[in-house]
């Protein structure tokens, strides 16, 4: 019989390698305007869409984290604002023998990684549900938004 798997923060499976476990996962804020309804309906112009990313990691005990991906996106047919869309989706990690220069990576680039596709589908229904097409957002390179941020912080180190 298998034994059953803790999910409470900081566990780790007995005798598991070294690397990154999702303890949970959960929707911890989702919104959803469309000031301008009517207009979705008057045209078959799909709107320009502008998307922007942010990935916030909380330390909790036992080394585990709390990794949220914040995805927020804005739809515009010309100058007219047709909806805002923003979902926070969040995940309880725990590391197993990770050495503590490899937290960063493992937590801004594979647990965020991890967490999008069902931040993705969220903000598909959101905006599907809203009207709209379903947003269906390209996957994104988190290594390079985290080289991105890594560079900027040494930026300001150096003036």
């Amino acid at each position: 019989m298998a034994k059953k798997v803790q999910k409470k923060p900081g566990n780790v499976p007995e005798g598991a390698p070294a690397g990154i476990f999702i303890n949970a996962q959960y929707l911890k804020d989702l919104s959803f305007e469309n000031p301008n309804p009517l207009e979705a309906y008057k045209s078959d112009e799909k709107p320009e869409i502008k998307v922007s990313v942010n990935t916030v990691v909380k330390k909790l005990p036992d080394k585990a984290f709390e990794v949220t991906l914040d995805i927020k996106t804005e739809g515009k047919k010309k100058d007219k604002l047709s909806f805002i869309a923003e979902v926070s989706y969040a995940g309880i990690f725990t590391l197993n023998q990770v050495p503590p220069e490899h937290e960063k990576p493992l937590l801004l680039i594979e647990a965020p990684r991890m967490l999008f596709p069902f931040a993705r589908y969220i903000l598909a229904d959101v905006t599907r549900d809203g009207g709209y097409p379903p947003l269906m957002l390209n996957p994104i390179d988190f290594a390079a938004l985290y080289r991105k941020q890594m560079e900027a912080k040494e930026k300001e180190k150096k003036n």
